[in-house]
């Protein structure tokens, strides 16, 4: 639960959900809300696909999913996930031979389409391999991918069909007494995936995946996936996520942490708040924040810093951040420290004077965190 006593207004009470664990990464409960990405290199190449995961572990993803089509791929995973900082989720379709593999290659959850796996037979075994390797599941329903009969019945893909789809292979699950699974109803209209994650946050305890399948490349994607998990997150609906876009899985991970900070959902990184600029700006605004986020993205603690041009809400903003800078006359600007006034500084030396200001409070900010953990 996301709680401002200050500001109310601001309060997200998420769902209750049951906690499931995959790998080491719980999910669910009161869990941080978990942030996945997905490689689309050749699976069977071990060095590319492991290099993804570990750019995106760096990134700070928390879970990675690998597409696992073929034995080759299967094979590979037994290297990849013993190297993984991260747990991985094997990525099943019509093959339900490959979800056993990878349950015997190391996967810490197996993500089946109810749509595609087979049988309640085939499915019984899938189960049986994820219960003898400690594998989670996650039931992965597509709009793209429905049963034959909910099409039949519905007429065509609907959020009642994916949610009734979802809500059987969870039966069969239980009815195997297999509860360490998590579910996601998808599909690339934001519409029906809002409204199918509604009816299915209403049927069950199971922890929810979100996403907004086949979004689209960065810009459109983006933007789709904040409208759609936003909203959904901003209703306490959602345990784990990822934004799925035509781009650089590292991106999609920076994408849903960008989502997840901007509802206090989670919190990794410096947060940099600025303006658009105008023709007020004192210094360059765009190439100056294109420059900090550069320079900045080693820093991991959570941290806040304005860049504005100009000083009709460059204070106000200061304010409310760890480190601030605020365009001013003459080529020189103001820095603001923990929201108050420091000392002027020229333009020409914001850029370093301002990450050196910005790895200075993380210091702080860290040795503060390890001497509380310490007095525990």
């Amino acid at each position: 639960m996301s709680m401002n006593h200050i500001r109310p207004w601001r309060n997200i009470e998420r769902r209750k959900s049951r906690q499931i664990m995959v790998g080491n990464v719980p999910v669910g409960g009161d869990a941080p809300i978990a942030v996945q990405t997905m490689t689309n290199t050749d699976s069977g190449d071990v060095k590319a696909t492991l290099g993804q995961v570990l750019a995106a572990a760096e990134a700070g993803a928390d879970i990675v999913r690998i597409s696992a089509p073929d034995v080759a791929a299967t094979t590979a995973l037994k290297e990849i996930c013993k190297e993984s900082p991260v747990p991985i989720v094997a990525d099943i379709h019509f093959h339900y031979k490959r979800a056993i593999e990878a349950a015997e290659a190391g996967a810490a959850c197996l993500r089946i389409n109810p749509g595609n796996i087979g049988d309640e037979k085939r499915v019984k075994e899938v189960i049986k391999a994820a219960r003898d390797h400690g594998c989670s599941i996650r039931i992965g329903v597509n709009g793209g991918s429905l049963e034959k009969h909910l099409l039949d019945k519905y007429g065509e893909p609907c959020p009642d069909a994916m949610v009734e789809s979802g809500l059987d292979h969870i039966k069969i699950l239980q009815d195997n007494d297999f509860h360490e699974f998590k579910i996601s109803v998808k599909a690339s209209d934001v519409f029906m995936s809002a409204a199918a994650y509604q009816m299915l946050a209403d049927a069950t305890d199971a922890p929810i995946h979100l996403g907004i399948t086949e979004a689209g490349g960065f810009v459109s994607g983006t933007i789709k996936s904040a409208i759609g998990l936003g909203q959904l997150l901003w209703m306490g609906i959602g345990d784990t996520l990822r934004v799925s876009l035509s781009a650089d899985p590292v991106e999609e991970v920076k994408v849903g942490f960008e989502i997840l900070k901007s509802l206090g959902l989670r919190h990794r990184g410096v947060n940099i708040i600025s303006c658009p600029s105008c023709a007020r700006q004192g210094f360059d605004v765009i190439k100056t924040v294109e420059a900090l986020e550069e320079r900045l993205a080693h820093i991991h603690t959570p941290m806040s810093l304005s860049i504005i041009g100009c000083v009709v809400n460059g204070p106000g903003e200061a304010l409310m951040t760890d480190v601030g800078f605020t365009g001013g006359g003459a080529g020189s600007g103001m820095v603001y420290l923990a929201g108050k006034q420091s000392h002027k500084l020229s333009n020409e030396a914001m850029v370093d004077h301002i990450v050196e200001q910005v790895e200075a409070k993380a210091a702080e900010i860290e040795a503060v965190k390890a001497a509380e953990d310490a007095a525990e």
